[in-house]
């Protein structure tokens, strides 16, 4: 064998070679460095005739050359020249077998260079002052992938030179990117005791994180917004969650509310199948959600939530097919309210209770005492957000009395505190311990009436909507509803069903006119209601009107039911029931202390003690 130059015009593609095919082969990463260095590496070759040669190992560099020729004939021919000669190793002449032996051991019988190999050269370059993108485009390679490779400087020594004498895997390499310099070093200490157990693979990454290794890509919920610390390994392949509590807090949270939509949306329930167990399909059968069909939310140990909708027990599914279900039931009456307009009455009602509870501070101590401890969804703690499910709600609730009253008193209370008005009551998070030092010695100043009405506003902060707290406080102080709630087209547009548009037609104007318009459209009785309580169009203004679900105790319309706040006053009127070994009820418990009440002005509104 021997080495020669021989131009590109006198060389061919051999039968023999391994390479040979009717498509050109794609050369996209050879280009960059055959037009910056040309062809380093000789291609092997034979004699095919007079001054012919046929390639037997080497065509991509053969047609990566050919390509950055024909570039460089069209702009400069001398240039063009100088890559045309090909280095080559000519085999001797001889049969096919020979041929065949050197393409296969110049395409298999190689081997890439590792990670760390890279590492040394390419650092080896920048100190010559290569940039990243020059050593990009010499090599053919992205950007990102010279990053992450020289990234590598980050691990010690140590692991490098362990993972160049092949004692650990690639696997282990990337995980130790996600250690700290501490965490190397003591894994390092691992690998050199005989008599340790030193972590690899994936008890390697279960290591790092202290027993549990959560992929951000499990998250339910913004991670970018939650703010929890993620850590991601040098290769920027795999992002962890730093602290796997913080995760399941806000992950259990978000799979809540995914339980909660589903419900919302019609399924019949949706069920969280914790870590421990595990949804077995063969169990389930698919069963469309018109039909009582189930989602399943299967939570893994790994973060992961897989969701499978429309599933009944096989046993349920037979019985159902042969219409012998156990405890069947008629469908369910149609309810009263739609989901959107129990929620408009649960927000107004809220409003009312809150901006009342201002007025009675001993209530409003008891009922915070009674959340310390028993406990509550809102007790974080943090403020109701009073979320509407439409624009039209949320304007509704903002521009109503009651929340006009409440944010008057929090205003005064925050103003009593020297604190911004405009922010808000209850901060959650790590509070600054200075604003805490100083904000507990302004309390110490204040008379216990005082604290009282701050502990009011508090509480009226942080009690939950739609709850069957709302209820009893509501109940126990006797709120109006009528002082803080008029009706207006954001109720109005709610209400579609036309018996209980009936009844309120009767309530507003009489029997006579509800019996005279019962078959009237129900944007005609809409009409009716708004002319009486505005006393227009010629018809008697009406007493200041609430409608049933509003008030306290409330009430439903029709037999149907399906209220909420009737609901949460069958729980607060449950409570009040003795216990069946004859303790409890409202007899078990001794007399309220008298309520610490502030002064009031003429109208009978609590005034503050600081104004």
């Amino acid at each position: 064998m021997k080495l020669d130059f021989i131009p590109l015009d006198r060389l061919s593609v051999g039968k023999t070679n391994m390479r040979t095919a009717r498509k050109a082969p794609d050369v996209a990463d050879l280009l960059p460095t055959v037009r910056k260095r040309g062809v380093l590496q000789p291609i092997i070759v034979r004699p095919d005739g007079a001054d012919r040669y046929e390639i037997v190992a080497g065509l991509r560099r053969f047609t990566a050359a050919t390509l950055v020729a024909d570039e460089r004939r069209e702009s400069d021919e001398d240039a063009a020249c100088e890559i045309a000669m090909m280095p080559c190793a000519i085999l001797d002449a001889g049969d096919d077998v020979d041929a065949i032996e050197a393409s296969l051991i110049e395409n298999v019988a190689r081997r890439d260079a590792d990670e760390v190999t890279l590492w040394e050269t390419f650092t080896r370059l920048v100190k010559e002052g290569r940039s990243v993108d020059d050593i990009a485009g010499t090599f053919g390679l992205p950007e990102l992938a010279v990053k992450r490779v020289l990234a590598l400087g980050n691990l010690l020594p140590a692991i490098r030179r362990m993972y160049a004498r092949e004692e650990i895997d690639r696997a282990a390499v990337r995980h130790l990117t996600l250690a700290s310099k501490r965490q190397q070093q003591a894994w390092l200490a691992l690998a050199k005791d005989d008599n340790a157990d030193c972590p690899t693979g994936h008890q390697l990454k279960a290591w790092l994180f202290g027993g549990q290794s959560i992929a951000v890509e499990h998250a339910l919920f913004d991670v970018a917004a939650s703010g929890l610390v993620v850590i991601a390994d040098l290769f920027g392949d795999e992002r962890y969650f730093a602290d796997a509590e913080a995760f399941w807090s806000a992950q259990d949270a978000a799979i809540e509310a995914k339980r909660a939509g589903y419900i919302d949306v019609g399924w019949a329930d949706a069920i969280v199948v914790g870590p421990s167990d595990h949804f077995a399909s063969w169990d389930y059968e698919k069963t469309p959600k018109r039909k009582g069909g189930r989602v399943y939310l299967d939570v893994r140990a790994s973060g992961e939530v897989v969701v499978h909708e429309g599933y009944v027990g096989r046993k349920e599914a037979a019985r159902l097919a042969r219409g012998e279900a156990e405890g069947a039931r008629e469908k369910p009456a149609r309810p009263e309210c739609t989901s959107k307009m129990q929620t408009y009455i649960d927000l107004h009602r809220h409003a009312a209770v809150r901006a009342a509870l201002t007025g009675h501070p001993g209530v409003a101590f008891r009922l915070m005492v009674a959340h310390a401890i028993a406990g509550s969804l809102l007790w974080s703690v943090r403020c109701e957000p009073q979320t509407a499910r439409s624009d039209a709600i949320g304007e509704s609730v903002e521009s109503g009395r009651a929340e006009a009253a409440f944010d008057e008193r929090r205003r005064a209370v925050l103003a009593l505190l020297d604190v911004d008005p405009d922010t808000p009551t209850v901060t959650r998070g790590n509070a600054d311990p200075y604003k805490l030092v100083a904000l507990f010695l302004r309390l110490l100043d204040l008379p216990d009436a005082a604290v009282m009405e701050v502990v009011a506003i508090v509480m009226g902060e942080t009690l939950a909507s739609g709850s069957a707290a709302v209820e009893a406080v509501g109940l126990h102080i006797g709120v109006d509803m009528a002082r803080y709630w008029q009706a207006d087209e954001a109720f109005f547009a709610l209400i579609r069903d036309r018996k209980v548009m009936t009844r309120i037609v009767a309530e507003v104007a009489g029997e006579a006119v509800a019996e005279a318009n019962a078959k009237e459209k129900i944007a005609t009785m809409k009409t009716i209601v708004r002319d009486h309580l505005d006393g227009t169009n010629g018809r008697a203004q009406a007493v200041p009107w609430v409608p049933r679900w509003m008030a306290f105790p409330p009430s439903a319309y029709t037999v149907r039911g399906g209220v909420g706040t009737v609901g949460a006053n069958a729980l607060v009127a449950a409570a009040k029931l003795p216990e069946p070994d004859g303790e409890g009820g409202p007899d078990a418990f001794p007399p309220a202390a008298p309520a610490i009440r502030p002064p009031t002005d003429a109208n009978g509104e609590p005034v503050l003690l600081a104004a």
